[in-house]
């Protein structure tokens, strides 16, 4: 009855001959494979399908979305490609959001494909979910238990052999964590510090906030009370007087022990609820085509050790197709990232004398054109405006496009000027166009604050407090609002305009080190 989602195959191996290269577009979704396009066309279908079925669940609704905002799936051949991209053994997959940027990099295959290991499409379904969270309630405060809980929640739909999406099965994959005992009882892991959890606790978050969030929004089990929690945790209470609603914590925790060995329940939603699924599928270019392995490489971040090569194997892979617009935007953002300005905008020139319709070559033109002024010292009204008007010729094309709307902002920031009314809503817009970038939130906070509106500043904070994955963005969140509370709304200025100290900071979830938007 039911049947796994198909992943198509990607591989990342510079050099080799590879299959015709296939995108597709959908509503929410572009995707790149090497597999037979009905092979995608299928794939692409039943993420929409997932994404309707998450908001259809939750009652939310579907608005539209520009084409930069979108999430990008890239789908690698296998776990070690996944651990090459990101330098972490332990982690199977991972989703980076970021403003007109947001992907997702899962393995085609993972484990031996028994129920108890966490396969490909759980891991996707996962990271999207987290997403969805994001950008469905981008005010709202959610603790880390009920963000990693809602996400394993759907992480494990099924779709059955009519279309339909069935929600709620348990994640197998934790059944260890979950059923050997209880390393994150009721009452820590209601209160507790994320940060603070050690990596057995950290572990164990996810299969009992996957119990709990279970308990109380699919089988709605303590009718209300997960409401009533999280209202008062936006009404700014504490953890500890939030959870109060559940009553006795040690009961509360009782009772999730005999409910997960019980029998559980899920959600059913139909497939022709999901109405007519369009997927639009385009063959790659043989320069896009030569260039995806650099592409990927890119995208998920490259630092000062790593970016000359890929640069290097970006200018071999990009060299016989000069005309290419796709191949000389890959090439204009490797140059960029190695610190080749000349080399990056004579990419993005070639790119739009292709197609002046390429908004990302734009943005790179524009791009260098900042950072060429910043390092020449050059704050003079004509530069600024000849670069302002390198970003309105992408703005024009894709209003949209919240990197073009951010570039704005820091097109005055950046070169030591106030920024303009415009260029505010701007960053403004960007951040209702993006709100899953956990920087252009931070961002946006820094901008409300100097301005001088503390409860608007409080409010993009306090989510970001709560992110399990907010890391140092997380911590001077938390010190941030202390700051507000307590009216000293001049320390928190100084604060927010200081470098955070320690590790580096980017915001993508369930990643070490990416690359953001470019600010």
């Amino acid at each position: 009855m039911i049947r796994r989602l198909v992943l198509p195959l990607l591989l990342l191996v510079p050099g080799v001959a590879q299959a015709d290269w296939y995108e597709a577009s959908s509503r929410h979704f572009v995707v790149y494979s090497d597999q037979r396009p009905e092979r995608l066309e299928q794939f692409a279908t039943e993420l929409e399908r997932f994404d309707h079925a998450v908001r259809r669940y939750g009652r939310w609704k579907d608005e539209p979305i520009a084409a930069p905002n979108r999430v990008t799936v890239y789908v690698v051949d296998d776990r070690d490609a996944v651990v090459d991209l990101i330098g972490d053994k332990f982690v199977g997959g991972f989703y980076k959001p970021r403003a007109g940027g947001s992907m997702a990099v899962v393995p085609r295959r993972i484990g031996s494909g028994a129920k108890a290991d966490l396969d490909a499409q759980s891991i996707l379904f996962h990271e999207y979910a987290h997403h969805l969270m994001w950008s469905i309630a981008p005010h709202a405060v959610h603790p880390s238990w009920f963000i990693e809980g809602f996400a394993e929640v759907f992480a494990t739909a099924d779709f059955e052999k009519d279309g339909a999406v069935r929600i709620g099965a348990p994640p197998q994959y934790r059944a260890r964590t979950l059923m050997s005992g209880n390393n994150l009882p009721i009452d820590k892991m209601l209160i507790a510090d994320t940060l603070k959890l050690d990596r057995e606790q950290r572990s164990a978050l996810y299969g009992r906030g996957w119990l709990l969030t279970h308990y109380t929004m699919i089988a709605n089990q303590r009718r209300g009370q997960l409401t009533d929690y999280l209202t008062a945790m936006n009404q700014g209470k504490k953890s500890l007087e939030a959870a109060q609603v559940f009553g006795d914590l040690r009961a509360f925790d009782a009772e999730l022990e005999r409910y997960k060995r019980g029998k559980l329940i899920g959600y059913r939603i139909a497939a022709a609820e999901a109405g007519q699924i369009k997927v639009t599928l385009r063959k790659l270019t043989p320069g896009e085509a030569a260039t995806m392995d650099v592409r990927i490489r890119s995208k998920n971040g490259v630092n000062a050790r790593t970016a000359p090569g890929v640069y290097e194997d970006a200018r071999k892979a990009a060299a016989p197709f000069p005309s290419d617009p796709g191949a000389q935007i890959v090439l204009a953002e490797a140059a960029y990232d190695a610190r080749d300005l000349p080399g990056a905008e004579a990419a993005a020139d070639r790119a739009i004398a292709a197609d002046p319709r390429a908004v990302d070559a734009w943005l790179y033109k524009a791009m260098v054109k900042l950072q060429l002024a910043r390092k020449a010292g050059d704050k003079s009204k004509e530069t600024q405006a000849a670069i302002r008007r390198i970003i309105a010729q992408g703005n024009r094309l894709e209003p949209d496009d919240p990197k073009l709307l951010i570039l704005y902002f820091r097109s005055f920031v950046d070169l030591g000027a106030a920024p303009s009314e415009n260029a505010k809503q701007g960053l403004a817009r960007a951040f209702e166009l993006a709100p899953q970038d956990l920087a252009l939130r931070f961002n946006a906070a820094q901008m409300y604050l100097r301005d001088g509106n503390k409860t608007e500043a409080r409010a993009m904070l306090a989510p970001l407090a709560y992110s399990p994955h907010g890391h140092g963005y997380a911590r001077r969140a938390t010190a941030l609002i202390a700051m507000i509370d307590k009216g000293d709304a001049k320390q928190a200025i100084e604060a927010i305009d200081s470098p955070p100290a320690g590790d580096a900071d980017n915001g993508d979830e369930d990643a070490p080190a990416a690359k953001g938007a470019p600010m």
